[in-house]
């Protein structure tokens, strides 16, 4: 798509003027009709041009390599200094600790919410005592991006993100910085963000009897 458009900037100047109209999404119907015949290979209706275009319409100088838009959030998150979890690890399986005091005392404490099964540091929920895997800060973004707007994603909000991540078996400390921070980045969160969804006057919470008494 950038090639494209450097190709319409190198046309610009061979007009008097030139004005972009963005056509909404209600407003695109026929478009998105369109489209969908062509990428169903459907028949065709009548009174509508068809033309097949069997190579591109620009020339690319240099080889481009795509990159999907969940690889791309990616490679924007800076992947973290060291494992979290190896001190954990370290302390649970051979009792070392740090050198330090007063990081020997926050390991102490934090440690007892970890296990180690078969070699994998898992996190004990405080209310069930369900075991979590833990993984990377990596990892952790990736899942995010999968949940948020992956496939059957629905672009939801940084702790409901959080919520499933967590009901699905994964923990890692950062997961609630981590998903504000990909909500914050992601542009169709951004523009639709202004629209209000709450209803304009409370519910009304009808009785279970109330049908029957009807």
């Amino acid at each position: 798509m950038d090639t494209y458009c450097a190709k319409i900037r190198k046309l610009e100047g061979k007009f008097y003027g030139i004005e972009y109209h963005h056509v909404v999404r209600d407003q695109n119907q026929l478009a998105d009709q369109l489209s969908k015949i062509g990428s169903s290979h459907a028949a065709v209706p009548p009174g509508v041009f068809v033309q097949d275009l069997l190579a591109p319409s620009i020339k690319e100088d240099k080889e481009v390599v795509e990159v999907p838009p969940i690889e791309q959030l990616v490679l924007a998150v800076p992947s973290p200094v060291a494992d979290w979890r190896e001190q954990f690890i370290k302390y649970l399986s051979s009792a070392k600790l740090p050198a330090n005091k007063t990081e020997t005392d926050r390991l102490i404490r934090r440690s007892k919410h970890y296990v180690l099964v078969d070699g994998n540091l898992m996190m004990k929920s405080a209310k069930e005592g369900i075991l979590q895997k833990c993984i990377t800060q990596e990892e952790g973004v990736k899942l995010l991006l999968e949940i948020h707007s992956g496939s059957y994603g629905n672009h939801a909000a940084s702790r409901t993100l959080v919520g499933k991540a967590f009901r699905a078996g994964f923990y890692w400390p950062t997961a609630i910085s981590d998903a504000e921070d990909l909500v914050r980045r992601c542009e169709g969160c951004q523009f639709f963000a202004k629209q209000i969804h709450v209803p304009a006057q409370e519910l009304q919470t009808i009785p279970a009897s109330w049908p029957f008494a009807c």
